[in-house]
């Protein structure tokens, strides 16, 4: 039975694979894209995809260009090949601004994007990629059918990126005085993080992380300059507490606030 339906099968195969190719043969645009949309229809990919390619920029201008061009970006959004996809769907929508796929058009560049973004501990060019083109698409469609979605993800992706400064920072505070001042650098990416992600999540985690680097840039100063920077590492800690009055790391707060305030001499009590 099963050499049976073979033998029934392989004819219609070979007549399709036979088509294809005298397909590819052809030189009329028109004859391929119609080919391209039905082995869509079909989910044959890499045979859409390969005349797609042949065939959008001689189609452009003419009734057919603008789906020719939209499709291909389609079918390779479709086997993820996101950065591809997300090129030609950046080509569409400046070719047809106003184009039938438009919002469709900008939505999926930036879902592909979104799709590409690795794990906070790597690269974030495509988060950053991802965030512009969501960031176009509510610029061009602020009130469209993506408008909460693109909203909802801009979010998510900020939080990756300050996740990432906040590992960043984490590791310049580990590193201590390693090769240099680490401690200050912790403080500056927080503070550059804080300044560009205010509503960020991770915020209190900033804001704690000053506290400590403070603290450890205090206790390692040389004598003349020691109680002036307690003085600064006691403000942050009010500051702190004043933010975060229930936070989880009080009683940590506390503990570099008690460390400190024995360096003051005075202006300072419970």
């Amino acid at each position: 039975m099963k050499k049976y339906l073979i033998m029934l099968t392989l004819p219609l195969i070979m007549a399709g694979c036979g088509e294809y190719t005298q397909v590819l043969k052809s030189r009329d645009v028109d004859y391929k894209f119609e080919y391209a949309k039905r082995a869509l229809e079909n989910k044959k990919y890499d045979q859409a995809i390969t005349l797609l390619n042949e065939v959008y920029t001689p189609l452009r201008g003419t009734a057919n260009g603008e789906d020719a061009l939209f499709l291909l970006a389609k079918a390779m959004f479709d086997t993820k090949s996101y950065t591809e996809s997300g090129t030609h769907f950046n080509m569409y929508y400046t070719r047809y601004p106003k184009g039938k796929y438009a919002e469709e058009a900008r939505y999926l560049a930036a879902l592909g994007y979104y799709l590409d973004s690795p794990d906070p501990q790597l690269d974030q060019s495509m988060t950053v990629r991802a965030i512009e083109e969501f960031r176009g698409l509510l610029d061009y469609f602020p009130h469209g059918k993506y408008t909460q979605e693109a909203q909802q993800r801009i979010f998510e992706l900020q939080d990756k990126l300050t996740y990432k400064e906040l590992l960043n920072a984490q590791l310049y505070y580990n590193m201590g005085n390693f090769m240099g001042n680490n401690y200050q650098s912790s403080i500056i990416t927080s503070q550059n993080a804080l300044k560009e992600y205010p509503y960020s999540k991770y915020r209190e985690n900033f804001e704690l992380l000053i506290l400590k680097a403070k603290y450890q840039i205090a206790h390692r100063s040389v004598a003349e300059k020691r109680e002036e920077r307690y003085r600064d590492v006691i403000d942050e800690y009010f500051a702190f507490i004043n933010a975060y009055p229930e936070s989880k790391h009080l009683r940590e707060a506390k503990n570099i606030y008690d460390l400190s305030r024995g360096h003051v001499k005075d202006g300072y009590g419970e």
